[in-house]
């Protein structure tokens, strides 16, 4: 039997007074419940007690808390500093080291001193509850609660059950979280669970985008955020996560899956690791933080040119609305038919390069320019040349895309540019995690908004750019990589091509 964890004296303990273990002690308290806080380390528990009481100065210096409230959250908090002191917890939620061994020997032990109905948390973000629960003697108890980081202001919470868990935990879970004012969503015992599953897809292609010379990471956050809407550009992310952190999860989802190529780390993230440049943290990543934050320089150097008389764009999914665009900057446009000789070309591939849409199109791949119109991005246009554009006709392209105050990357040749790549593989990725019934469909895309802070989640955004395009883009792109890493969802090529929500479940 389960213990009723929405009851009105519920008491909870944290083991564990790190970052994520002070936070959520602070979660809990704040929200009314009496919580003991354990660390192995003689006066960390006090030290996070102390740390939760200046965050919550910091709310009442700012008027989000009263005084009082602040001293009822204070009241709730005591630190122990023996496993006897934890014996009358109803949930013990562990926030220790990420080592299976570790988290084993914890709950054995525990076991001891808790009565038997009493719930054991694991706050574990990429091992398997099941092997967790695996050496304990009532696993039926035992399930996962992962928590987001900083717990305080993240609103999502991971519910997990493991294969050996009482089918009323993941019930008793979700009440709790619910009792404690977080979002929990149901989660399959799986390596990543839903949102670091979700993350393979941010800024692994980044990182190999930056790999094969195609932009630079600073090229990258921009048009990430100014195109794409996303808060953070992938490589802002990674230095503020620690690349250590960052390649540790790669490697452990890669290994996970078997060696998967969807989830293949970073060769160059290896390297940097090993260097320590690892972002904030070391005052250096991709950015240097010593001072304000340096961007990199651009690849691609631009001529000026004037903006052209007249150019030829490919009739083609996005080329009306280039022609426009075109039209507002001055330029007379020839949609489709045949190109006048020595007139710049426009064409807007779907997971093609431009070399490969010139020789589809018979241009002259010297003259010939390609344009990401995926989603119709104007925030930041993107420009991708082929290894022969010349230099008049990427100035001429550069000045008629910005000539309506819009701000423009040049790329190097790339099937799929660099927004269609990254927000293909974010979907993508989405649907596999349907596909394996990770979580329901709706709760993956809630998971990601909530726990990746993303604009949409990976399958509402599938359908805001359309589920046949993203099949486009995706197919385009594994024809010409060969890489097996593009390779579609059945998931997704099948309501790709029935015109379905990729949402629609089974």
């Amino acid at each position: 039997m389960v213990v009723n964890l929405t009851k009105r004296d519920l008491a909870v303990a944290v083991f564990g007074a790190g970052t994520m273990g002070r936070g959520i002690a602070q979660v809990c308290a704040q929200a009314g419940l009496v919580t003991l806080l354990f660390d192995s380390r003689d006066g960390a528990a006090g030290e996070a007690i102390a740390a939760i009481d200046r965050a919550l100065e910091g709310l009442l210096l700012k008027g989000r808390m009263s005084a009082v409230a602040k001293q009822n959250v204070l009241d709730q908090l005591k630190s122990i500093r023996s496993f006897e002191e934890a014996k009358s917890a109803d949930i013990v939620i562990e926030a220790i080291v990420e080592d299976l061994h570790a988290k084993r020997e914890l709950f054995r032990t525990l076991e001891s001193y808790l009565s038997r109905d009493a719930v054991l948390a694991t706050n574990t973000s990429s091992l398997s509850v099941t092997e967790v629960a695996a050496a304990c003697e009532r696993p039926e108890r035992i399930g996962g609660l992962h928590f987001f980081n900083p717990p305080p202001l993240m609103r999502l919470v991971e519910v997990i059950g493991g294969l050996r868990s009482d089918p009323a935990l993941v019930e008793a879970l979700m009440g709790f979280v619910r009792r404690i004012n977080k979002h929990p969503i149901v989660v399959a015992d799986t390596p990543g669970f839903v949102v670091n599953h979700a993350g393979r897809a941010y800024g692994p292609e980044a990182l190999r985008i930056v790999s094969q010379g195609i932009a630079s990471p600073c090229e990258v956050d921009l048009l990430m955020k100014e195109a794409a809407g996303f808060r953070m550009g992938p490589f802002e992310l990674l230095d503020l996560v620690g690349g250590d952190v960052a390649h540790a999860v790669m490697e452990s989802i890669f290994d996970q899956y078997f060696g998967d190529p969807m989830y293949q780390p970073s060769t160059q993230m290896a390297v940097r690791v090993a260097g320590g440049l690892l972002g904030r943290k070391t005052g250096r990543g991709f950015y240097n933080y010593d001072g304000p934050a340096t961007p990199t320089p651009p690849t691609i150097s631009v001529p000026s040119r004037p903006i052209p008389i007249s150019a030829w764009v490919a009739d083609e999914d996005g080329g009306r609305d280039l022609a426009d665009w075109l039209k507002a900057a001055g330029v007379k446009v020839r949609l489709g038919g045949e190109p006048a000789a020595g007139g710049l070309c426009f064409v807007t591939p779907l997971g093609e390069d431009a070399s490969s849409a010139s020789v589809r199109l018979k241009l002259d791949p010297v003259r010939t320019i390609a344009v990401d119109m995926l989603g119709r991005f104007e925030g930041r246009r993107t420009l991708m040349k082929t290894p022969l554009t010349n230099a008049d006709t990427l100035g001429a392209a550069v000045a008629a895309l910005s000539a309506t105050r819009a701000s423009v990357t040049v790329i190097n040749d790339s099937p799929g540019f660099v927004v269609q790549r990254m927000l293909v593989m974010i979907v993508n990725i989405g649907t596999r995690i349907a596909e394996l019934r990770i979580a329901s469909p709706a709760d993956v895309d809630i998971a990601v908004e909530l726990g990746l802070n993303y604009p949409e989640g990976p399958l509402a955004l599938g359908d805001t750019l359309g589920g046949a395009r993203v099949l486009s883009v995706l197919d385009g792109m594994h024809a010409i990589t060969l890489d097996p890493k593009y390779r579609a969802t059945t998931w997704l090529r099948r309501r790709a091509r029935l015109g379905l929500s990729l949402s629609t479940p089974d």
